[in-house]
């Protein structure tokens, strides 16, 4: 079960054959620049390659008429004139003889990458196109795309496969307002696009690009314009446009590649992991390319690079977030829940007269490209400075456990401290007295530190019951002398705070199990138990991943102690989602009475495979919603990422 890399070198043949600068910039390098660097970077050598082959005219139906395929396949004996012509009745698109052929072959690299998902042959993959298809529609060409790619692929999952939920993802700078036209009515495919606006500025320019298009009839809250765990979906497609990458000149935005590296590893812990990426836009060749390699080491299950910079989401964000929260609401009980939103009115998130910000001139896109380089440069270094560890994940097997049936490549760490060195450490605590409890403290001290000096990138281990704090607390002592500056412990159960831990903004403890919402200080956090699935969802995403990205911790503690109360798999999520803010170095303690089967499914989704489902959805309790309102309230002034989870 790895991931696929869908190509086929004749997708480059399709080139501008007349001068149109609006044109230009969709060329073939945008593919063989990325095919490089995949390439070099080694992540090509990694996937299952499969060559692409062309969808079949019938399989172009599921969305398109056969009216404007026909035209499409006329155009391979057009000449140079009869194609610039064809081509002037469209909005920013030209047609090539290869174009049909070209167009053939990404829709059908789409289908290829589904059927591998769906059939199990691989886990995930990245169909590399073009031309792109999210703009296209049922008989229109538009925006450099032909055929709708990702729509094809998600009609073809609905009708080979029987699939009944289908989530969308379209991180594209620009509107697919082609999927959306599409699916507008269709309850089952839950259609995210997330695009720059403008206030109706930006291309393509439509109203229906604004948040309160949500859909029509039957499909009514089913297009989200800014996926709600709700959903639950069995594929996750994404039509991944690299356009906000920064330097982008269409985008103009300021994305580095590792933030698409941490989207996706969001979208992994969805649908059993089942992710089928297909390219759309990306323009700037080398942004582009490095923003496809961070996604691939993504879906390979590499760990995502730390983002830098402050992690303070900008106003018009926020403002954006409020609209879709209240155009969504009265579709979506899960919303609702989360506090009163304002109502939606026609006109405002798009008010007539407002001035609206336009792209940046010359000069100001000038700064932007300089601020790419950089920025490249700067990822350069990071990966020669941070170079994946060799072990991706090894567990310390500090007690005897019988059925523990490791994932391929996870290592069985039987290392420990010298002995005086172990004592040492153990000394301050009467729980860690006991044989037992020293030995296992020594095998978690020597993976921790494997861990810091960069040999192994995760690990899970597990401690006598009786020493679980107390391990817990060397641990953490341990790391934050032995190289990490910022250390996050989540600590689930009767696993307190020591008294004397030294509250100096290096050390963030969020305890969930508390009897109560409180927050002595801005690092020490302490939430309950929540008693539904969605109740958890909120907490994990809602409190515990802003505070996460937020703190920006280069090393994080799960521990799940006594009477923590997690089921397998909601232990298993807790565990994916925080491998994003700490670059994968998470290490998971678990005690010892803990199954067997929680010590494999930790493993793997540390390995970065996907957790289990949680099972069916439950709506989160009054009193869970309200603690976590009573924590966003008072935390946000310091962790500004949780604004991002908050109602307004």
């Amino acid at each position: 079960m790895g991931t696929a890399l869908v190509y086929h070198e004749d997708m480059t043949a399709a080139q501008l054959l007349w001068d149109d600068p609006e044109c230009e910039i969709e060329c073939p390098e945008r593919l063989t620049t990325a095919l490089e660097r995949l390439q070099q970077h080694g992540l090509e050598q990694r996937c299952l390659r499969l060559v692409a082959r062309e969808a079949s005219e019938a399989e172009l139906g599921l969305v398109h008429s056969p009216e404007y395929v026909a035209l499409l396949r006329g155009t391979q004996a057009l000449g140079t004139r009869e194609l610039q012509a064809l081509s002037k009745q469209y909005d920013a698109v030209y047609l090539h003889p290869s174009t049909f052929h070209c167009a053939r072959l990404a829709a059908g690299a789409a289908l290829q990458l589904v059927d591998a998902v769906l059939t199990g042959a691989v886990r995930n993959g990245l169909a590399l196109v073009r031309p792109p298809g999210h703009h296209s529609q049922r008989t229109t060409a538009n925006g450099f795309c032909v055929f709708n790619n990702v729509a094809v692929a998600a009609k073809h999952a609905q009708q080979k496969h029987g699939l009944h939920r289908i989530l969308i993802v379209d991180w594209d700078i620009h509107h697919g307002q082609g999927i959306q036209y599409i699916f507008e009515d269709d309850p089952s495919v839950l259609y995210f696009s997330w695009h720059r606006y403008e206030h109706g500025h930006f291309w393509p320019c439509l109203r229906e690009s604004d948040a309160d298009a949500v859909g029509r009839g039957r499909g009514l809250g089913f297009t989200v314009n800014l996926p709600w765990n709700q959903f639950d979906p069995e594929l996750v497609l994404v039509s991944a446009g690299f356009d906000s990458a920064i330097g982008d000149p269409e985008g103009q935005m300021l994305a580095t590649p590792e933030c698409f590296a941490h989207l996706t590893q969001l979208l992994q812990v969805l649908a059993g992991g089942r992710v089928c990426a297909v390219l759309e836009g990306g323009y700037h060749l080398e942004s582009l390319s490095q923003s496809v390699c961070m996604m691939v080491r993504a879906l390979l299950g590499d760990p995502a690079l730390p983002l830098s910079g402050p992690m303070e989401p900008h106003g018009s964000a926020l403002e954006s977030l409020q609209c879709v929260r209240a155009a969504q609401a009265p579709h979506w009980v899960s919303l609702q829940q989360q506090g009163a939103a304002p109502v939606l009115s026609s006109g405002t998130c798009c008010p007539e007269g407002r001035p609206s910000p336009l792209p940046p001139g010359e000069p100001e896109f000038k700064a932007v490209v300089t601020q790419a380089a950089a920025a490249l440069s700067s990822l350069l270094d990071q990966l020669r400075l941070h170079p994946t560890p060799p072990v991706r994940v090894a567990v310390a097997l500090t007690v005897p456990v019988t059925g523990l049936a490791l994932p391929l490549g996870v290592l069985c760490e039987e290392g420990s401290l010298p002995q005086e060195e172990m004592q040492a450490w153990a000394r301050p605590h009467e729980a860690l007295a006991q044989d037992e409890a020293l030995i296992a403290l020594g095998k978690v001290l020597y993976l921790l530190d494997r861990i810091l000096d960069g040999q192994v990138s995760s690990g899970t281990a597990a401690t006598p019951v009786p020493a679980a704090a107390a391990t817990l607390d060397v641990a953490v002592r341990y790391g934050l002398s032995h190289g990490a500056q910022r250390l996050l412990c989540v600590a689930v159960g009767k696993l307190h705070r020591p008294p004397d831990l030294t509250d100096d903004g290096r050390n963030l403890w969020l305890n969930i199990g508390g009897e109560e919402a409180t927050a002595p200080s801005m690092f020490h956090i302490s939430v309950p138990l929540p008693v539904t699935t969605g109740g958890f969802l909120s907490c994990v995403l809602a409190l515990v991943l802003p505070l996460a990205y937020s703190f920006q911790p280069d090393l994080v503690l799960v521990a799940l102690g006594p009477g923590h109360g997690l089921r397998d798999p909601q232990a298993a999520l807790l565990a994916a989602v925080l491998r994003g803010p700490a670059g994968g170095r998470v290490f998971a303690l678990v005690d010892e009475e803990s199954t067997p089967q929680l010590a494999t499914v930790l493993a793997r989704v540390l390995n970065g495979e996907a957790p289990p489902s949680l099972g069916p959805f439950s709506m989160a309790a009054p009193e869970d919603t309200q603690a976590l309102m009573y924590l966003r309230g008072r935390l946000e002034p310091r962790w500004k990422m949780l604004q991002v989870a908050a109602p307004p």
